[in-house]
């Protein structure tokens, strides 16, 4: 299948270039060679390098070819171009994480909730208190507010592994698009109890509304950060 093979391709060069095999600024092999060597055919090989451009890895440059753009990053890495979960994150950063479940219950969206939320009243959701441990250290606190008639029969455990995994794999859902908002605040009590904040007073946040392929609303998300920790990525293309 062509799909299948463009994205064999993409994921072949974008781990030669995570591991520098193709190092910063210098050019990918050609167009040609790159077909002699995957045994494919052009559009093949653009669609590849289409995708990697699409996240960063490499620019094309006019009458020269493809330059690698990708650095490595030595900080734990979220993406705001894109969506996915902290276990996403920390393994692609090749991180350990656990997270403890500090609150978990169900509720009636009140005027309170709806205001900070979006939920609509009388909504009935999953409130949850998650505690994010990386590399030992409890550095994010998050609190998640998820429709129940989306996310259907959610649990303490999951809650603990997963709940992207879950809507995805048993749930058939689709995640398709978030909306995120980046704030500095002050740190609450609850922050100082369960993170481990090393002396600091502030939290980054990201507020985030995410949406299913329905355009349903099905979470709200504040993830709160200990602030030398938080290192957000994205890129962006001037369009004139």
């Amino acid at each position: 299948m062509p799909g299948a093979k463009y994205n064999i391709i993409y994921d072949n060069l974008r781990g030669k270039i995570e591991e520098e095999e193709y190092e910063f600024q210098s050019m990918l092999p050609s167009e040609h060679q790159l077909v002699e060597e995957y045994e494919c055919s052009r559009n093949t090989v653009r669609r590849a390098i289409k995708q990697l451009a699409d996240k960063g890895y490499v620019q094309s440059i006019h009458g020269k070819g493809v330059q690698i753009i990708y650095q490595p990053m030595e900080q734990a890495e979220f993406l705001l171009s894109g969506i996915e979960s902290l276990k996403e994150a920390v393994a692609r950063n090749n991180q350990k994480y656990v997270t403890k479940v500090i609150c978990f219950t169900e509720l009636t969206v009140d005027k309170k909730i709806s205001r900070r939320t979006s939920f609509p009243e009388g909504a009935k959701i999953y409130y949850i208190q998650r505690v994010r441990y990386i590399d030992g250290e409890a550095l994010i606190i998050d609190h998640n507010y998820f429709l129940k008639s989306v996310v259907r029969d959610l649990t303490r455990e999951i809650a603990e592994k997963s709940v992207y995994e879950y809507m995805e794999g048993p749930l058939g859902e689709s995640i398709v698009t978030t909306k995120r908002k980046l704030t500095v605040e002050m740190i609450t009590e609850l922050d100082a109890k369960c993170v481990d904040m090393k002396g600091y007073n502030c939290m980054a946040v990201v507020s985030s509304h995410t949406f299913n392929a329905e355009g349903v609303m099905f979470e709200y998300t504040q993830s709160r950060h200990r602030p030398d920790k938080f290192v957000f990525y994205d890129q962006a293309q001037r369009v004139k």
